[in-house]
């Protein structure tokens, strides 16, 4: 039953455990500021390692009676957390738009749906689910069972806060596994509204619980040794460092880390739809986005055609306030991330790739913000840093290629393998490049992935996958019973 809750107050920072809200208290507190204004905000107190037990320790309380629950029973709770997000739709692309610096459009047509999509694609596959299928049909008395692995800690990242929380918590909840969620510090407000419709759908006290904090507050979720289960989204580098204390008591891990996705265009294809699409996906969100497609790999013939187009289509997009509507591009999320984008841009140049959009500084008329100019780069080599870090900016590296032994060689050239784009009107190439491309989720023409298609990469960017059954299954445990008729 839904709880007659009232909301809490988003201005006063607040942890959710065991049932009641603690206001967030700290010797350390964080500084915010707005992304788009520069303007200081509220700052943010850091929850203490005592704040993290205590979440921890509610969260095993409740193990009990959550875990035994039959699955199905658990789905009730999905669709009410649904129903919930989906009546606060503005009020979430609103909060979204102010922390993060999205545009309000697309904080309202991407941010906010894309986690709505990802929480009703995990009720489709709990209710598809069979937990007691047999092995095998010629030995049905030898059936598998699927099991909550034990309390889950979830940590998640700014760039796409409500989506990355729905397919850890939407997972997880359906498991059986109760939990305690860490979200970014500069998305802190939208977690505590998502909190909020998490005790409307009348999940037990104890079965979620949130604290607030920063790089600190992950890691003591993530080294308590009463955590079965840790799933991280962010850079590589604190992937590893979770990766390293879940090893210590073997506690399963799923990473969803960073990526340099290519994106082959071969001359046969669209070239004026795949250039401008190239764009769009390494643009949008103010280019931080993990899976975008940073380095546009294009084969000779059509190399310098590409380049004008991609030039004018840069020039040609906006950068504007978060809260104006249109399909414009936001700031970065801080001066921090807004820094890197600038010095990355400069060894660009510096080290001999040839600007053809945008560059250094702020957008033409910009005073003041995290704003970077759409940036384009040409004859970008495997050598400069622009072909192998991440920027996580609107910054796209432009590469040429001659055949497709070559285009597989410059494409898999990177630590990074979390997406790649093809772009051919050749279906038979499409196919072999799909099944030489080293990465975990693979596009072609365009075309966008399945709602609960298994979301993650290999290499650099990661281990497990999340979304649909694949979201369910990373906090399950398999059971194998043999010679049982019923379970």
């Amino acid at each position: 039953m839904a709880l007659p809750l009232r909301e809490p107050n988003l201005n006063h920072a607040a942890h959710w455990i065991g049932g009641s809200w603690v206001r967030a208290e700290g010797v350390r507190e964080i500084a915010l500021v707005n992304p788009a204004t520069e303007e200081v905000r509220r700052p943010l107190p850091v929850a203490r390692d005592k704040v993290v037990a205590a979440a921890v320790a509610a969260a095993v309380e409740a193990r009990a009676g959550w875990a035994e629950a039959d699955p199905r029973d658990r789905v009730p709770h999905l669709e009410r957390l649904i129903d919930a997000i989906d009546r606060r739709h503005e009020r979430f692309a609103e909060l979204i738009s102010d922390e993060i610096g999205a545009p309000i459009d697309f904080a309202r047509k991407h941010q906010v749906a894309a986690a709505l999509g990802h929480l009703k694609a995990t009720k489709t596959a709990a209710l598809a689910d069979r937990p007691d299928a047999p092995v095998s049909p010629d030995r049905p008395e030898h059936r598998l069972r699927y099991e909550p692995i034990g309390v889950a800690g979830l940590i998640t990242p700014w760039n796409w806060p409500l989506n990355q929380i729905a397919l850890k918590v939407g997972g997880a909840l359906i498991a059986g596994c109760p939990m305690v969620l860490k979200p970014s510090e500069f998305a802190h407000r939208t977690a505590m509204l998502f909190a909020h419709c998490v005790i409307e759908a009348g999940v037990p006290p104890g079965a979620f619980n949130l604290v607030l904090g920063d790089g600190e507050t992950g890691a003591a979720l993530a080294n308590d040794p009463r955590v079965d289960a840790v799933s991280f989204t962010g850079s590589t580098g604190a992937g590893r460092a979770v990766a390293r204390a879940a090893a210590e008591r073997f506690a399963r891990v799923t990473l969803e880390l960073g990526g340099k996705s290519p994106n082959l265009l071969f001359a046969d294809c669209r070239l004026e739809t795949a250039v401008r699409q190239g764009l769009a996906h390494c643009f949008r969100n103010a280019g931080q986005s993990c899976n975008a497609a940073s380095r546009m790999l294009v084969e000779r013939p059509v190399y310098e055609q590409t380049i004008t187009l991609a030039a004018e289509i840069a020039e040609a997009t906006p950068v504007g306030l978060p809260a104006e509507p249109g399909p414009h591009l936001g700031p970065q999320v801080n001066r921090r991330q807004w820094d890197r984008v600038q010095d990355l841009i400069e060894a660009a140049q510096w080290e001999g790739a040839r600007l053809i959009a945008g560059g250094p500084g702020r957008p033409a008329g910009t005073t003041r913000g995290y704003f970077s100019r759409p940036t384009v780069f040409a004859d970008v080599t495997p050598e400069m840093r622009l072909f192998r870090e991440e920027v996580f900016g609107p910054v796209l590296a432009i590469t040429p290629f001659d055949t497709e032994e070559e285009a597989l060689r410059l494409a898999n050239d990177t630590g990074y393998g979390l997406a790649a784009f093809v772009q051919t009107g050749d279906p038979a190439r499409a196919d072999r490049m799909a099944r030489g491309l080293s990465a975990g989720m693979i596009q072609v023409n365009g075309r966008s992935r399945a709602q609960g298609a298994p979301f993650g990469g290999v290499k650099n960017s990661g281990i497990g996958r999340e979304a649909g059954l694949w979201g369910i299954r990373a906090f399950q445990e398999i059971k194998s019973i043999s010679g049982a008729a019923t379970i």
